[in-house]
């Protein structure tokens, strides 16, 4: 029997094709699929892994044994797929590794709405058939398979998307968008059909294999080309997406990557303007300006803990106008709470265009305090490491400490975050200070504790 603890995550299936899943284990996937959402009807989605066809196929042909009809849109993004769930009022599932490397893939899935699906909410039912039957035998067919059919929906969904946002009046803006060879450089150029822009298209060529670099944004290493070019050729800014397109980054005009703690500020003052008093989700690693820039403007923020099931959730029990995230995920009430990379670029390319100074300054306004980013240490003890931490820290005067997600130590001028990979043996630590030096210093002394 196949070990699916290898590949069945969190919140979706991932891993490496065909050494730990195949064709075959995905077609169970899509019966079990199928049983578990109690629906009569799907829709599937792929990305350009040279393995997704074959594996969204087989997915399809699984659920249609069980008597349920399914929609097979091809290639899109996993925003696309939300979308298609959302528009179709289906279950749906998105065949990706996102930004992992070309011999990856895996399944995103979601019930109907758009609505997740995680370890809890359904996943690990999925995962239970997938292991019976993978031992026993596949399930008993219907006396009558369901259909397969193709639809096209990428237009709907571009149309949709510009539907949220007013571009028709921005001054022109020349963009460059690095589309990594992943589902960007198929949804990009239907969205901005039209619109007053000059695009710069970098890796549009969809391939699995990313030639070029990894589609992972997040790592510095992969925007050094968009921001030469940016440079280059005078843009006004530049945009990156992930390998299935769900994932926004932003460049300055003078190639300076802009966080995105600033574009969920930005983003969320925009969508106050059409929401006034909303409430706006925030994780709790993005920079204090989030919350400060939504009470500016009139709304309510809700700090959560990191990850999207969470985000989510969250948005539906408040009834969030938008929630954003610091590794670039954008979700919005106008979306079925998904997360969309597209939408979140649309706003910023309508607040630039919308004034006249560069992108710089108007992020300026959102981005307020000096941060350490991301910073990563292996470490043999999580647990033992983060008490030592917590010990170094309580009762300090003038410090408040909470456990929402991990540990945040909070005082007047800084506040660090510390929380444990879920799936590696790291420490994660994210500072934030007035200005740099705090940074450094309150850096140093939590790793000093973490590293010794």
């Amino acid at each position: 029997m196949p070990d699916l603890s290898q590949i069945v995550k969190a919140y979706d299936v991932r891993g490496v094709v065909p050494d730990q899943w195949d064709e075959s284990l995905s077609e169970l996937f899509g019966a079990a699929f199928a049983r578990v959402t109690g629906a009569d009807a799907i829709v599937v989605g792929h990305d350009m892994r040279p393995s997704s066809p074959g594996l969204s196929r087989a997915f399809a042909r699984g659920a249609a044994s069980l008597g349920v009809d399914v929609t097979e849109i091809g290639l899109c993004s996993t925003d696309q797929l939300y979308f298609a769930s959302g528009h179709l009022d289906l279950p749906g599932a998105m065949f990706t590794a996102s930004h992992n490397p070309a011999q990856y893939n895996g399944i995103k899935m979601c019930r109907a709405g758009a609505a997740p699906i995680g370890q809890d909410s359904g996943l690990a039912d999925i995962r239970a058939l997938v292991e019976e039957w993978a031992d026993s035998g596949a399930p008993e067919p219907a006396a009558e398979a369901g259909t397969i059919t193709q639809r096209d929906v990428l237009a709907d969904y571009a149309a949709h998307l510009r539907s949220l946002v007013d571009l028709t009046a921005i001054r022109p803006l020349k963009v460059v968008v690095d589309a990594g060879n992943g589902m960007g450089g198929h949804t990009v150029p239907t969205v901005f059909e039209g619109l007053p822009l000059e695009l710069d298209a970098l890796y549009f060529e969809l391939d699995g294999t990313f030639p070029n670099h990894e589609a992972n944004p997040l790592d510095p290493k992969n925007i050094v080309d968009l921001q030469a070019r940016v440079l280059e050729t005078g843009a006004d800014l530049g945009l990156a997406f992930d390998g299935d397109a769900d994932r926004c980054f932003v460049v300055d005009e003078r190639g300076e990557p802009v966080s995105p703690s600033a574009i969920t500020a930005l983003v969320a003052a925009r969508e106050l303007g059409k929401h006034p008093g909303g409430t706006v989700i925030h994780n709790c690693i993005t920079s204090w300006s989030v919350p400060e820039v939504v009470k500016e403007n009139g709304g309510a923020p809700v700090r959560t803990r990191v990850g999207h099931s969470f985000i989510k959730a969250e948005m539906a029990r408040t009834g969030a106008i938008f929630g954003g995230e610091h590794s670039a995920h954008y979700y919005f009430r106008d979306f079925w709470n998904a997360d969309t990379g597209m939408l979140a670029a649309l706003h910023v390319l309508a607040a630039l265009g919308g004034q006249k100074g560069p992108l710089s300054e108007l992020v300026a306004q959102y981005d307020r305090y000096a941060a350490s980013g991301e910073i990563n240490s292996t470490v043999d003890d999580q647990t033992g490491r983060m008490e030592a931490v917590k010990a170094a820290y309580e009762g300090r005067e003038g410090v408040e400490l909470d456990e929402l997600d991990g540990l945040t130590v909070t005082a007047a001028d800084w506040w660090f975050n510390l929380r444990p990979s879920n799936t590696e043996p790291l420490l994660r630590l994210n500072v934030e200070a007035r200005d740099a030096e705090r940074v450094a210093e309150v850096r140093d002394e939590v790793l000093s504790i973490v590293r010794a």
